[in-house]
């Protein structure tokens, strides 16, 4: 079986999956050029001692646009997913060295829309930092894609992501289900350059750093689908 085939059985049957040496070293240092020069006084940046995060990145960044959607990424997009998937939220966040925060176990149930506007079968609704979210129909979730671009070499020492391998078939869990889960999980090292490719309803956490080193990810949410009108995606974006 060819190496993109593999990756997308993977995706299908697992959730995930991890793609190495997606981006070049000067690739990747010239993104953390620009995220290190960055006035981080917008709205949309967050900054404190445990967390350095940016909502709709790419928004916030277009001049990485043409680094980021280099031809390997396009590449892994078009021969794992298809023509039709576009841009629907981007969010860049670094776990320092002075952070050791745990994220529990959960799935991936909202998506960013530009407005609050009542729809049937989406709800609840949240809002951060002006950033309107809400969970849709389940449908939705099951078709979009999460790309996570690692700009660390990133393993269970500093936070990587703990992922169970074909959770995202059973759909939605109930919060009492969650902790029934009995596998014993598996943790998504990525190496600095490469990407995680994973499905939103896939169960997963991350653990608090132990080595001190950082964990800087861009993460990437893609769709094929429109939402219902007059609802919109925040981040509409062709590539």
């Amino acid at each position: 079986m060819e190496v993109a085939s593999v990756h997308k059985a993977d995706v299908a049957e697992k959730g995930f999956t991890v793609v190495d040496d997606v981006y070049s070293a000067e690739e990747i240092a010239a993104v953390i050029a620009a995220i290190e020069a960055a006035d981080t006084s917008g709205t949309t940046f967050r900054k404190t001692g445990d967390l350095f995060a940016v909502r709709q990145f790419l928004k916030e960044f277009p001049e990485l646009q043409d680094i980021i959607f280099n031809i390997k990424l396009k590449n892994i997009i078009r021969s794992l997913f298809g023509e039709n998937y576009f841009v629907v939220k981007s969010i860049y966040f670094d776990k320092p060295p002075a952070s050791n925060w745990y994220v529990a176990c959960h799935q991936d149930l909202t998506i960013s829309v530009k407005e609050r506007i009542e729809t049937n079968g989406y709800g609840p609704w949240t809002k951060k930092q002006g950033q309107f979210a809400v969970q849709p129909p389940v449908e939705i979730l099951e078709n979009i894609i999460t790309i996570r671009l690692h700009l660390d070499n990133t393993n269970e020492a500093n936070g990587a992501l703990k992922v169970f391998p074909g959770s995202h078939l059973n759909k939605i869990y109930r919060p009492e289900n969650i902790n029934r889960i009995k596998e014993p999980g598996e943790f998504c090292n990525v190496k600095k350059g490469g990407i995680m490719i994973m499905k939103p309803l896939l169960m997963h956490s991350s653990g608090r750093t132990q080595n001190k080193e950082r964990r800087r990810v861009i993460h990437i949410e893609f769709s094929s689908v429109s939402l219902p009108e007059p609802l919109q995606w925040a981040e509409q974006m062709f590539y």
